[in-house]
């Protein structure tokens, strides 16, 4: 696994050359440069889900590794900007964030907005786009698969599902990860559970749905991967799903 490219936006890892999979942690990191500070924000709450998923970049590299495919992975924290959201998504600079007031968003502008999509929002597409594109230029299909993870507990209510499949049109896809995962006996798997794949203007909707390309998000629960034997586990459960799916489209 050799990592070709890092910057406030980005982190690439190069793939085999004869990988269709291309990986994609959008919220892989807590990062916030030194300009913007701390948000205005204790710095326990960099720790939290709010600031970015726990567990999924190492889920990620880890997944990179073991199938030799290519990944990219944010370098900022979704309380800069959300890259999985669209430009026109309210959502897209969170002022409150489950419950966390966030005082460094309190007064974004518009030049200010224009500012981070510039830095982080469109860099991070930038290089999703390209490695498409080469995955293309080979004459393959890509694969993209989005790797999250989800909170165990949500608004007092404990979540059921160790693994769920978010989809919008590509059931095909969708429908074979649900059966890998429900095939290893032991896990609870939510179908668009726990929440649903179609979110307009998000990466999926934007890399996958529109262009017609096949792929899926994966979320894990976040207890199950934050701590490196919880991952190790799960790039092993991940890996054996989506091999069969990658090697049909090589």
């Amino acid at each position: 696994m050799t990592k070709i490219s890092l910057t406030d936006a980005y982190e690439i890892v190069a793939g085999q050359v004869s990988s269709p999979l291309i990986l994609l942690c959008d919220h892989a990191s807590n990062r916030v440069l030194a300009e913007y500070g701390d948000l205005g924000l204790a710095p326990g709450q960099f720790a939290r889900h709010i600031a970015y998923d726990i567990g999924a970049r190492d889920l990620t590299l880890g997944l990179a590794a073991r199938l030799g495919a290519p990944a990219v992975l944010s370098c900022f924290s979704r309380l800069l900007i959300d890259p999985n959201r669209g430009l026109d998504d309210p959502t897209l600079i969170m002022r409150i964030s489950d419950g966390a007031a966030v005082p460094g968003n309190r007064d974004v502008d518009e030049a200010e907005r224009q500012r981070r999509i510039a830095r982080f929002h469109a860099p991070y597409h930038g290089a999703v786009d390209a490695a498409i594109r080469a995955v293309q230029a080979r004459g393959q299909v890509p694969l993209i698969v989005s790797l999250h993870s989800f909170t165990p507990v949500w608004r007092g209510w404990p979540r059921p599902w160790h693994v769920g499949i978010l989809w919008d049109r590509d059931e095909e896809i969708a429908s074979a990860m649900i059966r890998g995962f429900a095939a290893q006996g032991d896990l609870v798997v939510g179908d668009n559970e726990p929440y649903h794949g179609a979110l307009e203007g998000d990466t999926l909707n934007t890399h996958g749905t529109r262009p017609g390309l096949p792929h899926a998000l994966i979320e894990v629960r976040q207890d199950l991967i934050a701590a490196k034997t919880g991952v190790d586990e799960w790039v092993e459960r991940v890996a054996r799903v989506i091999e069969p799916i990658m090697n049909d489209l090589r």
